[in-house]
């Protein structure tokens, strides 16, 4: 499996690729990374350094990848934080050139914007080239709550609600694609206070799974939860086992973090989560 992702990095810690492409390669995968923007740190910290690349550099690279003729063996395109709106173009440039050589190719559109905490945390652009232009142009979208709702322009709520919301996303979405939608993060009136939940909607059917809540608050679990929602997917070719083994994965992940009292998840010393999860859950149709 080959995935073009094309997201942040962070030289201390894990978010963006540096959450994604670890997780994706211990797992077997080749990942051609693509960075949109490189910083010391993630940006929660208040502080950092570093740079955010133009779409010019992104672009270049994307063909620079396309000039070894390697791109008919792209399976999937993977984006993610694009630190300026002018990167947006050349992701859907890359999806266009993938699409060209791999017809069959997959792209799945982590549409960060920003959460409930923090409210946007992105440059002015990001949102509106993410809702009319690369989501349309996506087979799989992974948003939270928070950012399901901005796209939406719905409230998420209860359940209903956001099954609602999820499937105006879908129908948004690329006509002859997949249409699938995971929703990282939700928390409902039949959710207990003690758990969170995931859903994932393809076609007419959605699904839930419910995992424990833990005692952890950290940057980048999203990053790695959609990588290893699109890899599974794409190895197994149903939603529903994508997210019984990436929320599993990641529950494992994070409880490992908490374990340790860090800062920033463990992606290094975890790693046999992503291979043979410690606990794994059951999703449920709902």
């Amino acid at each position: 499996m080959n995935i073009l992702s094309i997201q942040s990095w962070v030289s201390y810690g894990h978010v963006g690729n540096a959450s994604a492409v670890f997780p994706l390669q211990r797992l077997g995968a080749e990942v051609w990374s693509i960075n949109t923007v490189q910083f010391s740190n993630h940006t929660g910290y208040g502080h950092w350094t570093g740079q955010v690349y133009t779409g010019e550099a992104v672009r270049e690279l994307v063909d620079g990848i396309a000039a070894r003729d390697v791109l008919r063996h792209c399976d999937a395109v993977l984006s993610g934080y694009m630190g300026d709106a002018g990167i947006g173009s050349a992701i859907l440039h890359a999806v266009a050139r993938v699409r060209e050589e791999n017809p069959s190719a997959i792209y799945c559109c982590d549409p960060v914007i920003g959460d409930v905490d923090e409210g946007v945390y992105v440059r002015e652009g990001i949102e509106e080239f993410l809702r009319d232009h690369a989501l349309p142009q996506a087979d799989i979208a992974t948003p939270n709550r928070f950012e399901l709702e901005r796209l939406t322009n719905r409230q998420c709520r209860t359940l209903s609600d956001a099954k609602d919301a999820a499937a105006q996303l879908s129908a948004a979405m690329r006509p002859d694609g997949l249409r699938c939608v995971l929703l990282t993060s939700l928390e409902t009136e039949h959710t207990p206070g003690d758990h969170l939940d995931l859903l994932a909607g393809e076609g007419d059917q959605f699904h839930l799974l419910r995992t424990p809540r833990l005692p952890v608050a950290v940057n980048g679990a999203g990053d790695a939860i959609a990588a290893l929602f699109l890899f599974h997917r794409l190895k197994s070719g149903s939603a529903v086992k994508a997210l019984e083994e990436a929320g599993s994965a990641v529950h494992g992940l994070l409880r490992r973090t908490a374990e340790a009292g860090s800062r920033e998840i463990l992606t290094v010393a975890a790693q046999e989560e992503f291979v043979a999860p410690t606990t794994r859950f059951v999703a449920h149709p709902c």
